[in-house]
């Protein structure tokens, strides 16, 4: 097999408040293989959240390793955690997250902004980005001129316009109906076919059925890891939001 992308060894993570410790992550071990669409569920407080914070390199653990591409990264600086944050990750999130007064295309821009890549890439990157979600004729659109299915998929697209190793969505479908949330479903089911690793949380088992690996949190300790035949998603919503 090959070596993980992700590796969590016994992580701990312990929030202080005053006198009072919240053991929001008990030790924690998991491996994520590239091309990985892995579901993490759990109830408030499960730690499902915390572990997303982890993945994503906004936090540290208190206790134990994360492994990213072999790199320890409680080695790193501040500095180096947010370039690694820009160049590897991708983000999305349930209330999509878009500046309203700007156009579908410059809001996927924005990631390759703070990278300095220069204007001419940048909107050519960004254009692929937004017809590789589908949303090539949607690109001088704002988002209050799209749907909500529109305006997750332009969420996901920015996401992955720096070509991200791991997407990591956080309640992705949370604001959407059934039949667009499986049109979101069956694009992150295609990502990861092209080797993306995609994590998501959600707390509705009928989003995580799409996932090939279901993690499910209780007590800041995984209680279960099961793989999966995943439900195949049908991109039905290709038209959704069109005349």
């Amino acid at each position: 097999m090959a070596e993980p992308l992700v590796r969590l060894e016994a992580v701990t993570k312990i929030y202080r408040m005053g006198d009072v410790e919240l053991r929001a992550l008990a030790g924690v071990s998991l491996d994520l293989q590239p091309g990985d669409f892995t579901a993490i569920m759990g109830a408030s407080g499960s730690g499902k959240s915390t572990m997303m914070n982890l993945l994503g390199c906004l936090d540290r653990p208190t206790a134990g390793r994360y492994l990213l591409g072999g790199q320890d990264i409680s080695s790193l600086s501040n500095d180096e955690l947010a370039r690694l944050r820009n160049q590897t990750l991708g983000f999305v999130f349930q209330n999509f997250n878009l500046l309203s007064r700007t156009s579908a295309l410059e809001n996927v821009e924005l990631p390759l902004l703070y990278s300095n890549v220069p204007a001419a890439e940048r909107r050519a990157r960004a254009r692929e980005s937004l017809e590789r979600v589908g949303l090539g004729d949607r690109l001088d659109h704002h988002p209050n001129q799209m749907s909500g299915g529109q305006q997750q998929r332009v969420a996901i697209a920015r996401a992955l316009v720096n070509r991200p190793r791991i997407l990591l969505a956080d309640e992705p479908t949370g604001n959407l109906d059934s039949r667009t949330s499986e049109d979101v479903m069956a694009l992150f089911q295609a990502l990861g076919q092209t080797g993306i690793t995609v994590i998501i949380v959600t707390h509705e088992p009928d989003i995580a059925a799409y996932a090939a690996r279901v993690i499910t949190m209780r007590d800041g300790l995984v209680r279960s890891d099961v793989r999966q035949a995943p439900r195949a998603a049908t991109a039905q919503a290709g038209q959704e939001g069109h005349p």
